[in-house]
């Protein structure tokens, strides 16, 4: 039942997890791996070979029709990270050596977002559902782990070669005709040798593969690495001739020949003077180059089309100059900046054939590339995976309504998981009607069903209309319900942050105040919570704030002693979270008598004063200012009798931020004026 929800958009199980072990083999199988980037390949590679072991268990020990759906969605995603993969270390094997080294950063970054590929996969795996051994399940888990906490890695060993390289380059460059006995050529020699260059056939094989990548370059404008390019072939051919035919060198006049015809022509230095002074507005914020094709992406901004689309090739969907998340990839022309650039390009004498339209980055690139994949069409693609995260939404909100416990503990919790990454995933889990079922199952008195319920709820009112969806739902009073008395501290803490994310909007936060039981639900969980529960707790209580009237039942339940208390709790690591919802309750008068009566609070902010992170800093500031004024002699006296209060208010006048100098400022002048009226 479960394949037949995929077949139309995934292969059948039993073929993905075939195609799966066959390439994740074909991939730590490779013999020769190439010079550079090996720290990233050699960790790739020891990904997908956990991820084999995985396939391979799933192979032998479930059948198709067991398998959960989220896992076949999960399979597939993963099958097409290895391809990329794939794809990426033959790109880096079969491509030039010198010109993958120049492109070092570029290429570290898409092996990063691989990673990040798999870390996301891997969010929708249900490993606990899975007929795998203990120790593949802790091997995938270390994996998933360390994915989602990856860093970009650039070789140093690679950046310390590319260094060296351009150093020679530079000597050849600008040496002179006198000066040509000053190449080091066995330091030339010992560079090429450490990126796999070292017979006559290693070195003419590279300056094949330079040709090609300058061709290529020539043809979407990118002038300025054509001329290193260039560079990087004159150098390959001055030392091949030097180095490796010693017996056969020709005479100097000859060497210089040979070394002249693998220099830029001058047209290539005009060319770079007139593209230097290309104005901004015609410049790709990608490339920096001038556009040639331009084209107008979902966020509005305009970039040059093979820049955008090598982004989008690369796994990003969101625009590169504003963030946005692009809600389509398709690429639209921009015909007016078009006729601009071609104004321009006659305006100054640059042939409009050199930036006329170019295919997309799949069309132009190396034959490799064409081997194992045609264009991608971004829309197919999109509504593939649109279409099978849909039917699997279907196919487990089915099961919420008319499966057993076990059924639908399962089905909430593969929702749950779906629902943990992507706009669209959440959209359409709420499209296929899951919502209404998820808040019935609020009130489960089996722990797992409740806790996976309040989480897919939480995971899905990140998308803003399911927040109306879930209110609209009858959500609020069952979510306070599991607040108050869930069956796990998890399932608490996940309610507490449901209702801070739906508490975002401002109707929603009146709602929620005018629960009687609300508020005090999330003080109590400020009190007897994890960690993360009190920190969730905080931040809902901070949104219901404010909303003025809720204030007042902040402070009647009891919150402010114990937003105090968590001002010390180095664990809770909420100090910043606790003085934002105490500066809040600061502006009713029953938060402001709550706050005067506590005799250790002017003791923590004065403290925090001069260790607290600036927001601290700021909510501190304003809470001692407020403490102070309109009768707060008292409090004004305790500050004056504390050693270390005028020095902080001081050092945080002249260095804090704007708004917290002139808080401090204005207190300042408070404490002299009862300094002198004490006088």
């Amino acid at each position: 039942m479960n394949e037949l929800i995929v077949s139309s958009v995934y292969p059948p199980t039993g073929n993905l997890l075939e195609a799966l072990i066959h390439i994740s083999n074909e991939v730590f199988s490779m013999e020769k791996l190439p010079f550079v980037q090996m720290k990233n390949i050699s960790s790739m590679v020891r990904r997908i070979k956990i991820l084999t072991s995985l396939f391979e268990e799933i192979q032998e020990t479930s059948s198709a029709a067991r398998l959960p759906p989220s896992s076949i969605l999960c399979l597939a995603e993963l099958s097409c990270v290895i391809q990329k993969v794939k794809l990426l270390i033959e790109i880096c094997k079969e491509g030039s050596s010198l010109w993958n080294l120049m492109q070092t950063e570029l290429i570290s970054n898409q092996f990063h977002a691989l990673i990040k590929e798999m870390d996301n996969a891997l969010d929708i795996l249900p490993l606990r559902l899975l007929n795998v051994t203990v120790d593949t399940k802790e091997q995938v888990e270390l994996l998933h782990k360390q994915a989602k906490r990856a860093d970009l890695f650039i070789d140093p060993r690679d950046i310390q070669k590319r260094e060296e390289i351009l150093q020679l380059v530079a000597t050849n460059c600008d040496r002179k005709s006198k000066n040509k006995g000053l190449i080091d050529f066995e330091r030339v020699k010992q560079s090429f040798n450490s990126i796999g260059l070292t017979t006559s056939l290693d070195y003419e094989e590279e300056i094949s593969k330079l040709e090609t990548q300058a061709e290529k370059q020539a043809g979407t404008g990118g002038l300025i690495a054509v001329s290193n390019i260039n560079s990087l072939i004159s150098l390959i051919s001055l030392s091949k001739t030097a180095i490796l035919e010693e017996e056969h060198l020709m005479n100097k006049q000859n060497l210089k020949q040979t070394v002249s015809i693998n220099v830029l022509p001058d047209q290539s230095s005009s060319y770079y003077s007139l593209v230097s002074d290309i104005p901004d507005e015609l410049r790709c914020p990608i490339s920096l180059d001038l556009i040639r094709d331009p084209v107008i992406v979902a966020s509005g901004h305009t970039y040059d089309r093979n820049s955008i689309a090598q982004w989008i090739n690369s796994g990003h969907h969101t625009c590169p100059k504003s963030g946005q998340r692009l809600i389509h990839m398709a690429l639209i022309p921009n015909y007016a900046l078009k006729s601009l650039i071609q104004q321009w390009c006659e305006d100054n004498n640059i042939p409009i054939t050199e930036f006329k339209s170019t295919p997309s980055v799949s069309e132009s690139s190396s034959s490799k590339i064409k081997k194992y994949g045609k264009a991608v069409d971004y829309i197919s693609a999109t509504k593939a995976s649109t279409d099978a995260v849909k039917m699997t939404a279907e196919f487990l909100v089915g099961k919420l309504a008319t499966g057993s416990p076990d059924i639908q503990r399962q089905a909430a919790y593969e929702l749950r998981l779906l629902a943990k990454s992507g706009m669209d995933n959440r959209r359409i889990i709420a499209e296929s009607g899951a919502i209404p079922f998820l808040v019935t199952l609020l009130g489960s008195r089996d722990p797992r069903i409740q806790e996976n319920a309040v989480t897919a709820l939480l995971n899905l009112s990140i998308h803003e209309n399911n927040k109306i969806l879930i209110m609209s739902a009858g959500a609020i009073d069952s979510l306070i319900g599991v607040l108050q008395s869930g069956k796990t501290m998890e399932a608490r803490g996940n309610a507490a942050a449901a209702i801070f994310s739906l508490s975002v909007i401002d109707e929603y936060k009146v709602i929620i105040g005018a629960r009687t039981k609300a508020i005090p639900a999330l003080v109590g969980l400020l009190k007897d919570g994890t960690t993360a529960g009190k920190r969730d707790a905080a931040i809902a209580l901070f949104n219901l704030a404010v909303y003025d009237a809720n204030r007042q039942s902040i402070v009647l339940a009891g919150a402010v002693p114990l937003l105090i208390d968590l001002l010390m709790d180095d664990k809770a690591g909420i100090t910043d979270d606790s003085l934002a919802v105490l500066a809040l309750v600061l502006g009713c008068n029953e938060g402001l008598q709550a706050l005067r009566k506590s005799r250790i609070l002017v003791p923590l902010l004065v403290d925090l004063l001069r260790f607290g992170s600036s927001k601290g800093k700021d909510h501190s500031i304003t809470l001692l200012l407020g403490l102070c004024k309109d009768s707060g002699e008292e409090i004004a006296g305790r500050l004056l009798m504390n050693p270390r209060s005028i020095p902080s208010l001081q050092s945080l006048a002249a260095d804090g931020s704007l708004r917290a100098r002139r808080k401090a400022d204005a207190l300042l002048r408070l404490l002299n004026r009862c300094c002198f009226q004490s006088q």
